[in-house]
């Protein structure tokens, strides 16, 4: 298959691939490093020790210390084992965009959802005014996964100590606590817990080009986080069964590489999506754009798109016919055949809501792939428009 006809992928933010690093990292704990860490002989000691290793080089690039880090099958179940930490009459809060999982896990409690702005960031003036006297737990995201919005977690993080702060002046020993999934942010902003000065954090190794199934919580000293599965009492009786070793080592390995190359691939996708950006709108003037109009406000690799009166899902399929892979939105929203709740949290109306499409470039998008990625949307939406008697 040539350059001119190859399939050009615009999905990161729903899956990375495996990168071929990674891959070397894990193959040995797939093959001959096999053994079950619990177990006593020297072979299954020494892959007991490389998972300690590996969880102490993440909590190197987290600012954090090894021994708070829980790993999990993903970041769905680290944000409920976040949830799962606060006592059972707590009031929770968080804002009206975040992930599916944690609206979930919000439902389940009595708490208040925050709105967002239209540009998707949430205020943290109007977090603080959320905040009662019995909340003790605080959720918002780094970096939202279907607009690019990301959000002024650290604002927010002084709104949770000032509370925390009162309430101890108070005597009121209930507490309070800041989480955020900072999964879909992992690539292209730094998930320092110090700088942000958060309380827990959710991570996800499938989207930094890791293994899919493989997450983690990190949870600062003094939360008792509560077991979901109950077991063997591995990961400190915290999260049971025997441990994902290869899964484990790829998600070192490929935060490693993140982090190291996080400088200079934020800068080359953001100048290509904003490439993208211009040649879309100058094509189609009536098209809008989500999220900050501040481009450090977004993420640099996700461009979230609406053609006013087009279905998205027929674009979608017929970018595929052409070899271009994209989004309507979210894979969770998608997968459920509905506008997300996200742009009905900006206050997109349903019509341009219904002509959104979400672009996340990565890794192995070139430049002249956007090009090409680019002419192919540009060609597809001017026929629909022209199907659709030029409506617009």
């Amino acid at each position: 298959m040539t350059a001119e006809n190859s399939t050009i992928y615009l999905d990161y933010g729903a899956a990375t691939p495996l990168d071929e690093r990674v891959r070397a990292a894990m193959e040995p704990y797939d093959r001959e490093l096999f053994f079950n860490p619990s177990a006593a002989y020297d072979e299954a000691r020494r892959v007991r020790s490389d998972i300690e290793q590996a969880r102490a080089r993440i909590a190197h690039l987290m600012g954090a210390r090894a021994d708070t880090i829980v790993f999990t099958a993903g970041a769905t179940e680290a944000n409920n084992l976040a949830f799962a930490a606060v006592s059972t009459d707590a009031h929770l809060v968080s804002d009206a965009i975040e992930h599916e999982s944690v609206l979930a896990c919000l439902s389940a409690r009595e708490h208040t959802v925050v709105g967002v702005e239209g540009d998707g960031r949430v205020s943290p003036q109007a977090i603080s005014r959320a905040i009662t006297p019995r909340t003790e737990l605080v959720s918002v995201s780094l970096a939202n996964g279907e607009i690019g919005t990301v959000q002024p977690v650290r604002d927010i993080a002084a709104v949770v100590r000032a509370e925390r702060a009162h309430r101890l002046e108070e005597g009121d020993m209930r507490p309070l606590w800041l989480h955020t999934d900072a999964s879909q942010a992992a690539l292209a902003l730094s998930v320092n817990v110090s700088s942000l000065g958060v309380d827990m954090m959710t991570l996800s190794a499938s989207k930094i080009y890791g293994p899919k199934q493989v997450g983690l919580l990190w949870a600062a000293d003094g939360i008792a986080l509560a077991p979901l599965v109950a077991g063997g009492g591995q990961e400190r009786g915290i999260r049971s069964g025997t441990e994902n070793v290869a899964g484990i080592m790829g998600f070192a390995r490929a935060f490693e590489i993140a982090a190291a190359e996080r400088p200079a691939e934020t800068k080359r996708l953001a100048a290509l999506r904003s490439r993208m950006e211009r040649a879309l709108i100058s094509a189609f003037p009536q098209a809008q754009v989500s999220g900050p109009r501040n481009a450090r406000l977004r993420l640099p690799g996700l461009l979230h798109i609406s053609f006013p009166g087009i279905d998205a899902r027929r674009l979608v399929l017929l970018l595929g016919q052409a070899g271009v892979l994209a989004a309507t939105g979210s894979a969770c929203a998608a997968s459920k055949m509905r506008v997300s709740h996200v742009l009905s949290a900006i206050g997109m109306d349903e019509r341009t809501a219904a002509g959104s499409l979400r672009m996340t470039l990565g890794r192995a998008t070139t430049r002249d792939e956007a090009d090409r990625a680019t002419k192919i949307i540009i060609d597809a939406v001017s026929a629909e428009y022209a199907r659709l008697g030029g409506a617009s």
